[in-house]
């Protein structure tokens, strides 16, 4: 039996902990969500020579395709390995809350559709981790990079539309170049893979 979001955190020992909201000293400024979306926005379309088409697809489609392996990579994890540690059969707030503190507030996109979730990280993680990234593709998850392309959804799409499973930020990226630690990703690959065994063993008995 699966067991609820609290148990499965208890899982992740080591997880890193969400950043905690802090009140500004007085004279720090302080920017607007709108402003920092912009510049997100900027950060991620700099990886593009001709960024109005890209635009055009934000303001059409709510995503568009962006290169890897420049600015960031990608860990693509299934829906079930996320599910298995969040709890929940879908795409939640619960999810995205749970995903946001294991990985210290680091950018996920969620695709409903595909069900699978992908957390931004450094660029060179294809590379720097390829002997962790090998083992994990047993359990379906692979870290994307150069010669790869990503649906990135607006930026500002950051809630789960159940009526048109539309991408969006599970976990908003904070700021510009803000990226998940590779290890608090692989920590929670692991607790992933240690409930689906679980799973999988409750099953046969």
């Amino acid at each position: 039996m699966r067991q609820t979001a609290k148990t499965a955190e208890g899982a992740m020992m080591t997880s890193e902990r969400a950043r905690q909201p802090v009140e500004p000293e007085p004279g720090v400024l302080v920017h607007p969500m709108a402003d920092r979306q912009l510049a997100v926005e900027h950060w991620l379309l700099s990886t593009l020579k001709h960024r109005d088409h890209a635009r055009r697809e934000w303001q059409a489609h709510g995503v568009t395709l962006l290169p890897l392996g420049g600015l960031f990579s990608a860990v693509r994890l299934p829906q079930r390995l996320v599910l298995a540690v969040t709890g929940g059969a879908g795409p939640s707030a619960e999810a995205d809350a749970f995903l946001s503190e294991a990985l210290a507030g680091g950018p996920v996109i969620c695709d409903p559709h595909g069900r699978r979730y992908y957390a931004l990280v450094p660029a060179t993680m294809p590379v720097t981790w390829h002997q962790a990234v090998d083992d994990w593709r047993v359990v379906d998850v692979d870290c994307l990079g150069r010669d790869t392309y990503l649906g990135v959804p607006r930026p500002d799409l950051t809630t789960f539309d159940r009526q048109t499973y539309a991408s969006y930020w599970s976990v908003p990226m904070p700021s510009m170049a803000t990226l998940c630690a590779p290890l608090a990703v692989a920590r929670l690959i692991a607790a992933g893979q240690h409930q689906l065994r679980e799973e999988d063993d409750a099953e046969l008995e």
